[in-house]
């Protein structure tokens, strides 16, 4: 499937096959440059993914240590393939849930403890 669309006011015609190889340039052909001596020929495009790479999101700081631990527990997906961010995403769920559930969990009161 191609996002292939043509240009507003022209007749729709085939769109151009992106798996079809481009023609190479005729160096006989007029006005044709001779190749570089020395410059290397252009490399086909790989199909191999990128290695992982930082996104850069920032983390900003909350003032609560256990909200600012999971969120810098988020950094390790930077280092990770994209089929192990899951395992990261979940973990930073749970712990932010579970800081969460602290927070309604009621302290004991003064005649409670007597």
């Amino acid at each position: 499937m191609s996002d292939w669309m043509p240009e507003p006011g022209t007749r729709p015609e085939a769109a151009p096959d992106p798996a079809a190889p481009e023609a190479a340039p005729d160096p006989s052909a007029p006005g044709a440059s001779a190749p570089t001596p020395g410059a290397s020929a252009p490399s086909a495009p790989s199909h191999e993914p990128a290695p992982p790479a930082p996104l850069g999101v920032p983390r900003t700081p909350t003032g609560y240590a256990g909200v600012d631990a999971r969120l810098e527990r988020l950094a390790d997906a930077d280092h990770l393939p994209a089929d192990g961010h899951g395992e990261v995403y979940e973990d930073v769920h749970r712990g932010l849930r579970d800081e969460l559930t602290a927070l309604d969990a009621r302290p004991a009161s003064v005649s409670d403890t007597q």
